[in-house]
Order: structure tokens, then sequence, then C-alpha cells
């Protein structure tokens, strides 16, 4: 089976004018997956997701009790970590872990930065795409997770109605697919698509990735990786495949301000609901349907040769150490994210996933770019990996050149009022808040 990563690396071209690094050598700054017995230091890590809240407390402890280092774990909640990075770093006792979700990310936060050039963790890394340069050409960050998202379907129910995968190739066949679905609900016992919830928890797969499709061809067909003038020629399919979502939904297209990111799950499991645009990290919670019930098909749009494309597949996960740390916190902070990728333990808890963790609870099953990445148990994973081995091309997550959270939240704001009245007029107020909005965006950012 053909390796996602290889083919991730190759499609990061999207970092712009950050450049992407290549692999330090020599004179590690940290000590490698074991630490030295006269590490000294804590660390603190502000932890981006979630859903892996639980097993970063527990891979913690077990740091801890192996190294004698006092590591805290403190999760923001969704959709709010920005927020809560700014006010953690203002404390005296701030993060010395913490993430950006790439180029743009790191723009804003360049100047907190460890340069991580020498660093152990590097060693290992399977790509030089998977490091972050900044402005003097030294390493900020790297990542830490490759992830993939799409339409996840539950196979039992899509054959109830009639369809299987090989049916759906690309927009035309998903929208004649879902209507008859819709048309037939009643019967069947079940909607098209589950809530697309606006709310903080769940807008973010709609002004995000759902965003993303657009961004990614508008790239492809002007063959660049960053703009700061984003056109919106590919606008027109972001509309019809919104206008897909939220008008074959369990919910009213009016009311989806009100729904969640838990809502959209329930829905899922419990079956009523065919589709559900989400990733590999929600596996777990998805995960009772049963792996043999799961599948995942790409976002179709209507984009020319979309009938190739794969699924979305990339990382807004990039680690950065903070370089206002104490040297000993700096160096115990290299020494614990060395030894989540390299060592046994950390691996097994970051990639696995049944009882891969210290107390038989289930891993994060993360695919990293790393080499002791294990084979993931992740459902979700396997799928993304045969589309790979099928010859179908990744959608590379070009948000991370999203010029600014205010960009996104705009958007997504425009994109819950048009659903309330699916006019052009409110359309064209989507549309002002994606180009005009990026642009402002960019220029505050300069």
């Amino acid at each position: 089976m053909l390796d996602r990563r290889a083919f991730v690396a190759t499609g990061l071209g999207i970092m712009g004018s950050l450049a992407l690094a290549g692999c330090g050598g020599g004179g590690g700054t940290s000590t490698g997956s074991s630490p030295s017995n006269d590490a000294k230091g804590k660390v603190y890590y502000l932890n981006f997701k979630p859903e892996q809240d639980a097993q970063w407390q527990e891979l913690a402890e077990a740091y801890t009790e192996e190294t004698g280092i006092p590591v805290t774990v403190k999760t923001a909640a969704s959709g709010e970590y920005e927020t809560t990075l700014k006010a953690e770093m203002a404390k005296s006792k701030a993060p010395t872990l913490f993430q950006v979700n790439g180029p743009v990310g790191l723009a804003s936060w360049k100047d907190y930065c460890y340069d991580l050039d020498d660093a152990d963790i590097l060693k290992t890394l399977t790509s030089d795409s998977f490091a972050l340069k900044g402005d003097d050409g030294k390493v900020k960050s790297v990542a830490y997770v490759i992830e993939t998202y799409g339409l996840i379907y539950n196979k039992e129910l899509l054959s109830k109605a009639g369809y299987e995968q090989k049916d759906i190739t690309n927009f035309a066949s998903l929208k004649a697919a879902v209507e008859d679905i819709t048309s037939r609900k009643d019967e069947l016992g079940f909607s098209a698509f589950t809530s697309c919830g606006m709310d903080s928890s769940s807008d973010w797969r709609f002004k995000t990735h759902l965003a993303n499709l657009p961004i990614y061809y508008e790239y492809k067909a002007d063959g660049i990786s960053t703009t700061d003038a984003i056109k919106g020629t590919y606008l027109p399919q972001y509309r019809q495949i919104w206008e897909l979502y939220i008008n074959n939904s369990t919910c009213e297209p009016g009311v989806i301000s009100t729904k969640t990111a838990d809502d959209a799950t329930a829905e899922f499991i419990t079956g009523k609901a065919c589709f559900y645009q989400n990733g590999t990290w929600e596996y777990a919670n998805i995960a009772e349907i049963g792996d043999d019930n799961l599948g995942m098909l790409p976002i179709y749009i209507g984009a020319e040769g979309e009938d190739a494309q794969g699924l979305c597949t990339g990382s807004e996960n990039y680690w950065c150490v903070n370089n206002k740390a104490s040297e000993d916190d700096i160096k115990a902070t290299l020494d614990f994210i060395n030894w989540c990728v390299t060592s046994d333990a950390g691996t097994k808890a970051m990639c696995g996933a049944a009882g891969a963790m210290p107390s038989g609870a289930d891993g994060m099953g993360f695919v990293i770019p790393f080499e002791g990445n294990l084979e993931s148990e992740n459902k979700l994973n396997q799928i993304a990996d045969d589309y790979v081995a099928d010859g179908k091309t990744p959608v590379d997550w070009c948000f991370a050149t999203m010029p600014s959270e205010e960009w996104k939240n705009g958007v997504g704001s425009a994109l819950t009022t048009f659903a309330s009245d699916q006019s052009d007029a409110n359309w064209d107020a989507v549309k002002a808040a994606f180009v005009d909005g990026w642009a402002t965006e960019a220029a505050a950012t300069k």
C-alpha cells in the first residue's frame, strides 16, 4: 500500500513565502527518545485537539513517571485555540509547546518560535515538507500528524437507498443520489446529510474545510500556492455544494446556527443520516457503526476533472517550542516531543487505536510524518491510503493559507445567513466575505 505521507509531501507547495524546510543534521539540542537522567525543566503543552485530550493527559503522566519531568497539558475548546493561546502566552507561566496551523499561523507567532534546525525530532522526519521555515531560513515548526477528511458515509444506508460508492464519482452523481434520498427520506427512514451545525464546535467544517475546495481548485488553475487576493473563481461550485448540504440534511436550513458537532455525530451513529463531512480524527466517535460499515467519498463540488480527485489530505498541526521559555524548559520540551514520535510508548499512543494507551484505552490513531509511524488501526486512515493506492490525487490543505480567523468567521456568518434565505443577494454577501474579506485580512497581516 502506498504511503499518503509521500503524496502529502509533494503537495505542500501551499506554504508560500514561508519556505519548506530541510531536516536538520548533527548536534541535536534534544537528547533523543530516552531523555538523560539529569534532565531538568518542565513542559506545558497547549493542545489543539479536544478529541485527544484524554490521551494527551495520560501520555503526559506516563512521560513524567518515566523521566521525572513534569508535563502539563491544557486543551483549548473547539474553535478557541487562537484566543486561548493569546491569553496563555500573556501569562508568566506560558506554554512551552504550542501549535500553529501552517504558514499564516507561523507568521503570527514566529517571534515566539524556537529554532528547530538542530533538534533531534527532525532527524526522523520523513520529508522536508513537514517542517516550516521562518523569514530567517530557520526551521520554526514541525508537523506532528497527517490527517484526511471527506464525506464519511454509512455503507448500509447507502445500499438501502440503492447506491454504492462506485455510483458517485463527481458532483452530478452525488447530487442525484442525495436528492433521491431526500425524496424518499420518509420511506427510507434517514436523511442524506447530517446537520450542518454553524456553532463554534462545528462551523469549521464548512467555513474552513469545505471552503478549502474552491481555494484548492483556484490555486491549481492559476498555478499558485498562496495569494493576497483570492478571486473566487470556484465560488459558484462552493454555492452548489453548500446548497446541496443544507437542503438535504436532518434539519431545516434556517436552524443550523443552533446545531453542534455533537448533533451531527449523534445523527450519523444512530443512522439518521447517510453522509457526514468530517475526517480521520472523528473515527473514535463513530467507530461503533462498525469498520465494515464505514466508507469515505471525496467532497465533489463540480470542478472539471474531479473524477480523479481523492480525499483532502494534509496537516494544520505544527508544533512550535516557545523561545521565551527558560533554557531548561526548552530542553525538556524538545525531549518530550522527540520522545512522543520516537519512543515505543509515544508512537503507540500517537499512532495506535484499540488498547494502545498505557491504561489500555484507545490511542490517538494518528498518521505521523516520522519514521516511527505505525500502521493505523483507524479505518478512515486505511480508506485514505486506498485512494492513494488507486491513483487518486489528494486535495491539498490550502486552508492553511487563509488570511486569518476573522476571515473564516466572516465567511461562516455569511453562510449561515444565506442558509436562512438562499437568495442571490445573500450569496453576494458570501462572495464579499470570501473575496473582499480575504484582501482586507491579508493586508492587515502585512
